[in-house]
């Protein structure tokens, strides 16, 4: 019996040991730990002083700890009662002024960091300034200098300031991109503002931080770091006018049914995500991707296809509570959502 309760707590130590290094599990491009950015690699500094200063501490209390179990124990056959002491000034200035000191190494690299990252560059006009509004569950990214809306793929230049304006549609929401650094809330009624940078090209995934509701967990974004080149040929092809189905089933459905939530170029309603260049986007839906393992964030048109006709069969099912009606609500045929996902899947923008 002694045996099994041994075993036990041998067992529930080694299980509450391992949940902090479990928790650090999962892609790399999802974890602080990699920083990407420099604004992530300040973040990261600062947590390396913070584990680094309560390692030495944890370090030094049980190794005193130690020492003190094994030098002071009670010997076999010792039945007298130890001095009894009472105060020490020496050990009390000691423990008083090291945490002190441990403090003030904290706090100077600290304060530093988030005065910098409190830094506003909105009206900076060498900035690109994007509006996030986030909503259950989506992201909508405007452009208010270049008159664009895009959702669910953010896509920014690289080597510059990327000034964030952040506000919620419904609840709130916290918008993070882990490998880039943040994160920061989107509030009802309040707006906040941060920045970050992308110094590389790159796929960077991103998601809510705040939870929102039963799909929270579903509500990830991408944001795509290209060359200016291609930032510009971008921001000219989402200016364009938009591109309708040529057949007149399908654009008369799509018009009809999904337009008035949606948008494409000038047409639409801008009141659900803007569908244009959907073609080109990483993922339907943000979770739904069109990649293939061979070949990650490389966009295959037929997995595309497939995967909005999934999403519009039963979008409750992708992601419960959200706002958008499946096909049996619209009252769309299977022809019709057939042609509306070959349509999208090919609405591509070739910018890069």
């Amino acid at each position: 019996m002694n045996r099994w309760h041994a075993g036990k707590k041998l067992a529930l130590a080694l299980m509450f040991g391992l949940f902090p290094l479990l928790a650090a599990c999962g892609r790399a491009d999802l974890s602080v730990l990699n920083p990407q950015g420099p604004v992530a690699q300040r973040q990261f500094d600062v947590l390396m002083v913070s584990v680094g200063i309560m390692t030495l501490v944890v370090v030094v209390v049980f190794a005193l700890l130690i020492y003190v179990l094994v030098r002071f124990r009670r010997r076999r056959g010792d039945n007298s009662i130890p001095e009894q002491v009472e105060g020490n000034h020496k050990l009390e200035i000691i423990w008083t002024v090291i945490p002190i000191i441990l403090l003030i190494i904290l706090a100077v690299p600290t304060v530093g960091a988030i005065g910098k990252f409190a830094e506003d560059y909105w009206d900076d006009p060498n900035a690109v300034q994007v509006k996030v509004t986030a909503y259950q569950y989506w992201w909508e990214f405007e452009y208010p200098q270049y008159g664009i809306t895009t959702a669910q793929e953010l896509v920014v230049p690289i080597g510059k300031k990327i000034a964030f304006e952040l506000v919620a549609g419904d609840v709130k929401h916290s918008f993070w991109i882990p490998a880039i650094g943040g994160k920061m809330d989107n509030n009802p009624g309040l707006t906040n503002r941060f920045y970050l940078e992308f110094p590389t090209p790159g796929v960077y995934r991103g998601r809510c931080a705040e939870l929102c509701g039963p799909s929270h967990a579903y509500m990830d974004f991408k944001a795509k770091a290209v060359d200016q080149a291609s930032f510009d040929r971008w921001v000219a092809a989402m200016q364009g006018p938009a591109v309708l189905p040529e057949d007149d089933n399908i654009r008369e459905a799509f018009v009809s049914k999904c337009l008035t939530c949606h948008a494409v170029g000038d047409q639409g309603a801008p009141i659900g995500p803007n569908l244009t260049g959907l073609g080109s986007r990483v993922t339907v839906a943000g979770i739904l991707f069109n990649d293939t393992p061979e070949q990650e964030y490389v966009i295959d048109p037929a997995k595309t296809e497939e995967n909005i006709k999934v999403w519009l069969e039963d979008t409750q099912k992708i992601k419960p509570g959200n706002m958008m009606p499946s096909a049996v609500d619209l009252q769309l045929t299977q022809e019709q959502i057939d042609g509306i996902a070959k349509y999208l899947a090919n609405y591509r923008l070739d910018y890069e």
